[in-house]
């Protein structure tokens, strides 16, 4: 018999670095007394995240979003971008705000990340770029859709919010298109509280970045253009810093965890995990499996609730499509017809727990919960 867990296992739980690294750390921005604006925390940290992200150009923001809207400006973009509806809020919610039309193309039945096909077919005179997501780690089809950017002159830009530390071939992700933003929000990998970055392509791209998230100030007595305030503070860059020494074990543990699921549930019918890429080095930060309900004898829906029962919270990633939100559904790009590869996978996703500190007889007792369900009904 399968007992509920005393204590609720979440889908994910932040990497908390000892409260004493971080109190070393707050004592060096107490000696200064320098809260924001570039400060040496935030230095230390972009310099160490450069490295570990194998980029060249990284500016660091406040949050995911306000470095994903300023990319957007620094690009330039306008008109029509082309985009996923399987993404989170977030994508589509800055083409918005940025006075573009978000326009759906469907997705890859593999990857889950944009099909380049049907990006192409999307493709008007008034398209300026493409916004695509690496989607649970696995990323894009970087070099179709560069020779499709190439091919139209479009700007290419990556939402890499999922996909912290991945790498092609060992180039950093964030090395491909023109820029790519990444969250740290608190339930990523890597965080900072909340924060994000941008990579770049080019200093001067880069230049206009950081100009851009801070009310376009060149100095003292200069703003060179309309700019906004995305910078991330001292006291985020110091919980980064103590969380990036933490990152190598983290990525172990959630190999090892990720294993552990490929070996209970990989053979069991109805039941997909998510692809591993060859020259792909995974980020590790999300357990996704899709559900077909016909081979498995349950639906993705049923199992979530199955699982709630016994204190376990999957997370149903991503539903609703974005397509399907009352600000877009109306878009011709939104309707059912032009997306069926991402509705079917809204309904066949969820994401099961997994984080550094969930144990081995959890990760059991959670595949013994997913075994249950199928047995059930077949």
């Amino acid at each position: 018999m399968i007992r509920p867990f005393s204590e609720p296992i979440y889908v994910t739980r932040p990497i908390l670095p000892p409260v004493a690294d971080i109190t070393a750390r707050l004592e060096q921005i107490w000696s200064t007394q320098w809260l924001t604006n570039a400060g040496p925390q935030h230095e230390e940290l972009e310099g160490a995240l450069r490295r570990y992200l194998n980029v060249d150009q990284l500016s660091l923001f406040t949050n995911g979003t306000i470095a994903l809207l300023c990319a957007i400006r620094a690009l330039e973009l306008s008109g029509e971008v082309i985009t996923t509806p399987f993404t989170f809020p977030a994508t589509p919610h800055a083409l918005a705000w940025s006075g573009i039309t978000p326009v759906f193309a469907d997705i890859d039945p593999v990857r889950l990340t944009l099909d380049p096909a049907k990006v192409e077919e999307r493709i008007t005179p008034k398209t300026t770029g493409i916004l695509a997501v690496h989607v649970y780690g696995v990323p894009c089809d970087v070099e179709a859709l560069a020779a499709i950017a190439a091919k139209y002159r479009l700007r290419l830009l990556y939402d890499g919010a999922h996909a912290f530390g991945v790498r092609i071939r060992g180039t950093g992700i964030g090395s491909y298109g023109d820029a790519t933003m990444f969250s740290f929000h608190a339930t990523k990998l890597f965080h900072t509280g909340e924060g994000g970055a941008i990579s770049c392509a080019t200093p001067e791209l880069r230049h206009r970045i950081d100009r851009l998230k801070n009310f376009g100030i060149a100095d003292q007595e200069t703003v060179e253009c309309v700019g906004i305030n995305g910078k991330m503070s001292e006291l985020q860059a110091a919980l980064g810093l103590a969380v990036l020494e933490h990152m190598h074990a983290e990525t172990n543990r959630r190999r090892s965890v990720l294993g552990l699921y490929a070996k209970r549930l990989g053979a069991l019918p109805g039941i997909t995990l998510m692809p591993e890429l060859h020259g792909v080095e995974s980020s590790y930060q999300y357990c996704a499996v899709r559900i077909d309900q016909s081979l498995f004898g349950a639906s993705r829906d049923e199992l979530h609730r199955t699982l709630k029962t016994f204190n376990v919270f999957a997370r149903k990633y991503f539903y609703p499509l974005c397509s399907d939100y009352p600000s877009y559904r109306e878009l011709p790009s939104a309707s059912p017809e032009c997306v069926p590869v991402a509705r079917a996978a809204a309904s066949q996703v969820l994401c099961l727990p997994l984080y550094g500190s969930l144990g081995d007889d959890a990760v059991h007792t959670i595949c013994d919960i997913v075994q249950s369900v199928s047995s059930v009904r077949t």
